[in-house]
């Protein structure tokens, strides 16, 4: 994607089910689990690069001594950082003490982060400041063990400030309205009444402290799950861990948020990707499981686990900007769905380019939109052996030596400095360097004669195909260039995760404004914010998108003409035209991720009708704060839900 934009989170549990002496004697080291998990993120970094954070539990303790450990880093680099940390830990002790380093009993009483149950987490933060305190996993302390929680996750709520309404009325007084700090408040507080119902019923029975370990293995997380998590509206995938060492990944009821797991008789792991766990475990494709919408994965403090539901499954409606872009593309289903998309755009330009594959040079994006670029690639190829057939039937030698003779063109054209810093602050000048994180292979274009076909992942803002690439490419001197996204046009505002939530950012909204305004009918956008101010102030906010309306003005050809009018730097030479993906060829290369508000305005999810409504009103009334934000009271402060936590010691 030419544009990056922050998208979701990255989470990895990783589960160990066998005695921790277990993996010292087999793989010869203390540090199995963190050399696991180490890779399990790595292998998803492209899903974090605000933060990371890494939480580890021990398992049948005695008291006294630390169980939960914590790091944490938005350093350069964060993975390597925090895990450099840990292994720290283990090197200290293997200097002091080498006998020892392999006795598990030693170690964990000793040395943290020698624990059986791990949570990382990989932050994309969609809001906020970038400190140290929004990172993941988040930790809430008791002295009793089983109302400890860790929580992490990859979500969006979209009625943050109803939550957070809810928590003041069951008599808690949480520091700042935030979805990270109101969902694990929630859960926390029906732990707590867990812990509570468990206790009472047990107490004329057992007297402590057997009490607390019939209490830790009665626990019915499921039933905290499915009271704490029924009024969440939006996307997530959240994973917890209890101080006892019970653990839960559950997944919005949409399935709007992806989550994967794999169990042997060694591990249970989650992960977001699936590519991970395959690298991470050498599992097999067909072993590796979808954590199912409205399901939760619940590992039990023995390590058995189940999938359980905790809230009612809705229409199955997946990202799929997950299967464009956002996930790694080594998947082997997702590589296929992207040369699909690609493959599907090779009729419609070759249409645009009234098939005259002698002067025309494709070429794409780097790097995320290469494996589009080869499905395209294999279209072109197929037209070309469809005419040759066509040809040899009914045409003349000439004609047949022609066509046997034609190849398409097909060169890396576009290069992306990844290297290029833009720290000048004058923004005359930062533009004109920005326009060089680009660069050409010269002179592969003939000047005045081809024209360049480029297709990326996606067009979202469009200012760096104006500012950068269309700059940068005019300069070859083509006679055309057809730039070519492989998503749908973006109109409407994520909430579920993904940070796209202005509207005036978005290429589309602002063609679609240009043309009202061409023909005259600007009217209607006055008409629009009565309707979404209407319906908001009467709570119907949820139940229609009223600036699908605005759109609906307007062909699809309308838009794409219009977005290729504003992205045309000015004295440009070349034509310009911009080709999208449809919505109906996006369905059918990744039919099972029917997750395409962005494109379409059908939200999964009421909130979403809420969300767009508000940013639309946002837009009139030129606020630029997020839409599914809840507003921040005066004087409200950072939670730090971090006070006391061993945090590595």
């Amino acid at each position: 994607m030419s544009e990056a934009i922050k998208h979701e989170c990255g989470i990895a549990l990783i589960r160990l089910r066998k005695p921790y002496q277990y993996y010292i004697d087999k793989y010869g080291t203390p540090m199995y689990g963190a050399n696991k998990l180490y890779l399990l993120m790595e292998k998803q970094h492209n899903r974090g690069q605000d933060g990371v954070g890494v939480a580890n539990i021990k398992l049948k303790v005695k008291p006294g001594e630390r169980y939960i450990s914590r790091y944490r880093s938005i350093d350069d680099r964060p993975i390597a950082k925090v895990f450099k940390k840990i292994g720290k830990k283990f090197r200290k002790a293997y200097k002091a003490y080498p006998e020892k380093y392999r006795d598990a009993n030693w170690l964990q009483t000793n040395v943290a982060f020698s624990g059986e149950l791990w949570l990382g987490h990989l932050r994309y933060g969609t809001h906020g400041r970038n400190s140290i305190e929004s990172c993941h996993p988040m930790l809430r302390q008791n002295n009793w063990r089983s109302r400890n929680l860790v929580v992490a996750g990859n979500f969006n709520m979209t009625n943050v400030d109803e939550l957070f309404a809810k928590l003041v009325n069951i008599g808690q007084h949480p520091k700042e309205i935030a979805d990270t700090v109101t969902v694990m408040e929630k859960i926390g507080h029906f732990l707590d009444e867990e812990n509570q119902r468990q206790f009472d019923y047990w107490k004329g029975l057992y007297e402590n402290p057997q009490l607390s370990e019939v209490i830790e293995r009665e626990m019915d997380l499921a039933r905290v799950l499915q009271r704490s998590c029924r009024d969440f509206d939006g996307g997530y995938t959240m994973a917890g861990m209890t101080g006892y060492g019970a653990a839960f990944v559950a997944r919005d009821p949409s399935g709007i948020r992806p989550a994967y797991y794999y169990a042997d008789d060694e591990v249970v792991v989650v992960a977001s990707e699936k590519p991970a766990i395959k690298t991470a475990f050498n599992a097999r494709y067909e072993d590796i499981k979808e954590v199912e919408p409205g399901h939760a994965l619940l590992i039990k403090q023995d390590g058995e686990y189940d999938m359980v539901p905790f809230t009612d499954a809705l229409p199955k409606t997946p990202c799929s900007f997950e299967r464009i872009y956002f996930s790694r593309g080594n998947d082997p289903e997702i590589y296929q769905e992207r040369k699909k998309l690609g493959h599907l755009l090779s009729k419609p330009i070759l249409k645009t380019i009234d098939y005259d594959l002698e002067n025309t040079l494709f070429a794409y994006i780097p790097n995320t939109a290469e494996t589009a670029f080869l499905g395209l690639s294999e279209g072109i190829r197929d037209y070309l052996t469809d005419f040759r057939r066509q040809v040899i039937k009914e045409g003349s030698e000439e004609e047949i030596e022609r066509a046997l003779s034609l190849k398409p063109r097909f060169e890396k054209v576009v290069v992306k400095d990844a290297k290029l810093r833009t720290f000048i602050t004058d923004d005359s000048h930062r533009d004109d360097l920005v326009t060089h994180i680009y660069d050409a292979t010269y002179e592969v274009v003939r000047k005045g004669t081809d024209t360049l076909v480029v297709i990326d992942d996606s067009i979202v803002r469009g200012t760096t195909l104006e500012r950068s690439l269309l700059t940068m490419l005019e300069k070859l001197e083509p006679k055309r260039i057809i730039i070519v996204s492989s998503a749908p046009q973006i109109r409407y505002p994520d909430c579920y995760g993904i940070d796209m939530s202005r509207m005036r950012e978005f290429v589309a909204f602002r063609a679609m404004l240009a043309l009202l305004k061409e023909t005259k009918q600007e009217n209607k956008l006055d008409e629009v914010y009565e309707k979404c101010v209407n319906a908001l102030n009467q709570s119907r906010g949820h139940e229609q998108n009223f600036v699908k309306e605005l759109y609906d003005l307007f062909t699809y050809e309308q838009v794409s003409n219009k977005i290729a009018e504003i992205v045309t730097p000015k004295g440009a030479k070349a034509k310009v035209d911009v080709i999208y993906q449809t919505v109906e060829h996006l369905h059918e290369a990744c039919p099972n991720h029917k997750g395409d508000w962005y494109f379409t305005g059908d939200y999964p999810t009421p909130g979403g009708y809420k969300v767009v409504n508000r940013a639309f009103v946002n837009f009139m009334e030129g606020k630029t704060g997020r839409a599914y934000e809840a507003p921040a009271e005066p004087g409200s402060v950072p939670l730090k839900v971090s006070v006391g936590v061993s945090d590595g010691a």
